[in-house]
């Protein structure tokens, strides 16, 4: 913990003003009075804070009340945003840290972070804080049970920095530059030098001349750009929503997840008559086992039953003898089929060339008989059907 607690060292935007002390067209006694008007200003925040009760921040609120708290932290990230933002119920332990730093740096008090926790207990004290803090609330400032209590601190270094006019809503003063053209002219007139006067006039004019152009670019790119946030604002009203994209999805994941299903149904029909015909099969192939058993069953009885019958050397060989017979009688029958087969063959080539010459000669009579013009008109006709040639010229008078 950090000892004693005497005067602090003036901020840096509060020191003794150098800027006269660069100025050469000033002279001692202006630069004297200058140091001593800025020197006036408070130093530090235990000074301005002494001279005010702490009543004048804010009066002491119950932020144990959950509405109390709502509010306390609306006005703490309104402060803080865009730096840090304290997303409510419970908030998370580096963001609270992160907003306590964050309003000592605004304060300007000198901060330390390895002894962070002790020297904020100190500053604390020093600015006559109504609400009490401890270590432990410090070391987990995340918790249920001293979140109330950081935030009861929170919402106080807010005010106060509001009282010192910390606000980055306020406008803002007037600038370094300002005050020193200010500083120089007035010297210059009082010191009757219009000339020196005239030149500080043309300076400044021309450097706000550049800061009002340089202003004007600024915005006319601020303008550009919040032209082309307004089309893509307007792109997105126009455009699906995300919502209606993701819904548009969904409905689509949904139809594949019926296709999905379909497909899935399918395959199980095919599956279950797959295992239905591997059924079948597995019971044909049963049978055809058991018959086969039931055969190999029969054979070997009747292999057994010709193992157990007595035979004679000689029985064989007349069997074999008569077998022999038997083949060589088959193969003279299968010569002579063939001998007769060539005869009939040559019988019916003989047939057909008779037939040739039969039907040839009933050509030539069937034509002399025309030359002769009979009463009776009739031709011959060769009927193949006839046993002799009677009866085929018999059929064939017949037929005419």
């Amino acid at each position: 913990m950090r000892r004693g607690g005497g005067r602090r060292f003036p901020k840096p935007s509060l020191a003794p003003s150098t800027a006269a002390e660069a100025t050469p067209a000033l002279d001692a006694s202006v630069i004297r009075n200058l140091d001593s008007a800025f020197s006036r200003r408070d130093s530090d925040a235990n000074s301005l804070c002494s001279s005010r009760p702490a009543s004048t921040v804010g009066a002491i609120l119950n932020f144990s009340d959950r509405a109390t708290q709502v509010a306390a932290l609306r006005v703490v990230n309104t402060f803080l945003a865009p730096a840090v933002t304290l997303r409510g119920p419970l908030p998370a332990a580096r963001d609270i840290q992160a907003a306590l730093r964050l309003l000592v740096d605004r304060l300007h008090l000198p901060r330390n972070d390895a002894t962070f926790d002790d020297d904020l207990i100190q500053d604390l004290r020093l600015l006559g804080c109504p609400y009490k803090v401890t270590r432990s609330a410090l070391k987990a400032p995340g918790t249920p049970h001293s979140w109330p209590v950081l935030l009861s601190v929170l919402h106080w270094l807010t005010l106060l920095c509001h009282s010192q006019g910390d606000d980055p809503d306020a406008p803002s003063g007037p600038s370094d530059d300002l005050l020193l053209y200010i500083t120089q002219s007035y010297s210059h007139f009082l010191s009757g030098d219009d000339a020196a006067v005239e030149t500080v006039d043309e300076e400044y004019a021309s450097k706000a001349r550049m800061t009002g152009e340089a202003y004007v670019a600024t915005a006319r790119a601020l303008e550009k750009e919040a032209e082309e946030l307004e089309t893509q604002v307007n792109k997105l009203i126009s455009g699906p929503s995300r919502r209606e994209a993701l819904e548009s999805e969904k409905e689509a994941f949904n139809a594949d997840i019926h296709k999905f299903d379909a497909v899935v149904n399918a395959w199980k029909t095919k599956f279950n008559e797959r295992e239905q015909s591997f059924g079948d099969l597995e019971k044909e192939l049963e049978a055809k086992v058991s018959d086969t058993q039931r055969a190999a069953a029969e054979i070997q009885d009747l292999l057994k039953q010709v193992d157990a019958q007595p035979v004679n050397v000689k029985d064989v060989d007349r069997m074999r003898r008569e077998m022999q017979a038997i083949e060589d009688d088959i193969a003279n029958a299968e010569k002579g089929k063939t001998a007769l087969e060539d005869k009939v063959w040559e019988l019916e080539a003989k047939l057909v060339t008779k037939l040739e010459e039969l039907e040839r000669h009933a050509e030539q009579c069937n034509q002399a008989l025309k030359k002769l013009k009979p009463t009776v008109a009739f031709q011959y006709m060769i009927d193949s059907k006839g046993s002799s040639p009677a009866e085929m010229l018999e059929a064939a008078a017949r037929k005419c």
